[in-house]
């Protein structure tokens, strides 16, 4: 009898203690699960938006996916970064400094230059590219030879964009005989055409770009390069990202600039302008 006793006692000591070992065990399991949840929903997520032009700088892959030169720049920077998950969105180029002033988007990357305007209500990053402008001309412009013909001559460009800033400081300069500037919502591949046939005299461009359009579509376009004191009177040529002023506006900007200069002295930034125009074009880190 005794021994019937201890026997079912010895069972129901074993079930006790394997039911607690699967509750602690299950405990573990949610409460790892819990941490590892907490950990990702502890994440600052980041909406960068982007028009998917001019290309290389950015633009839509052959699986719909935005890919480009600015772009591969932001996902090295913010892989230097955990605390942020990030995202990318595609809308038009107007559309970036709406969402950036409604705080749709925290960051903008599309080929920005830096003007006082924008200097206004965004922040800056530090530069994220050197540009190398070059001037577009139909091959059989006998008009302009040197940077000095621009005077009095047409050109179009997509308003806000690096070539607009750089001319229209041009024409700050030249206020006696500006470049009339035609603005326009057309792509680059357009813009250039109509420059090849004519309808406009010139176009202000990144030289690795344009040897890129040239190659791809079979542009009949010669250049003209700049003196150092032709771009000295369009500004400085740096691209650079655009963020928006909200609550964290500063902490991210602090951060993104301090991952921006890692990844360019780790040659990283290097590797990626040598990936889209087959030359360095990394702007000195900070």
């Amino acid at each position: 009898m005794k021994k019937k006793i201890s026997k079912k006692i010895g069972i129901l000591i074993t079930v006790i203690l394997t039911l607690a070992f699967t509750v602690v065990g299950c405990g573990q399991k949610n409460d790892t699960s819990a941490s590892k949840s907490g950990t990702e929903d502890s994440k600052k997520k980041i909406i960068i938006a982007t028009g998917g032009a001019p290309k290389p700088f950015s633009y839509v892959d052959s699986n719909n996916n935005v890919t480009g030169y600015d772009i591969d720049v932001v996902k090295a920077v913010f892989e230097k970064l955990p605390q942020y998950e990030i995202s990318f969105e595609k809308t038009e180029f107007a559309s970036i400094f709406a969402g950036l002033d409604s705080g749709r988007y925290q960051i903008g990357a599309n080929n920005f230059a830096m003007n006082e305007k924008r200097k206004e209500k965004y922040i800056y990053s530090d530069a994220i590219f050197k540009n190398q402008y070059v001037i577009a001309l139909a091959s059989n412009n006998k008009d302009i030879n040197s940077f000095n013909d621009l005077l009095g001559k047409k050109t179009e460009v997509t308003s806000g964009t690096n070539y607009a800033t750089a001319l229209e400081n041009y024409n700050k300069n030249h206020s006696d005989k500006p470049v009339t500037i035609n603005y326009t919502d057309a792509d680059l591949i357009s813009i250039l055409q109509r420059v090849e046939s004519g309808q406009f005299d010139f176009q202000l461009i990144d030289a690795a770009m344009l040897k890129g359009y040239i190659e791809e579509h079979g542009l009949k376009l010669k250049t003209i390069q700049l003196s150092k004191e032709d771009s000295d009177l369009i500004g400085t040529p740096y691209s650079y990202l655009l963020i928006g002023k909200g609550a964290d506006g500063e902490t991210l900007s602090k951060d993104v600039n301090k991952a921006l200069s890692e990844v360019i002295s780790e040659g990283k930034v290097k590797e990626i302008s040598e990936k889209y125009f087959k030359e360095d074009f990394t702007p000195k880190s900070n």
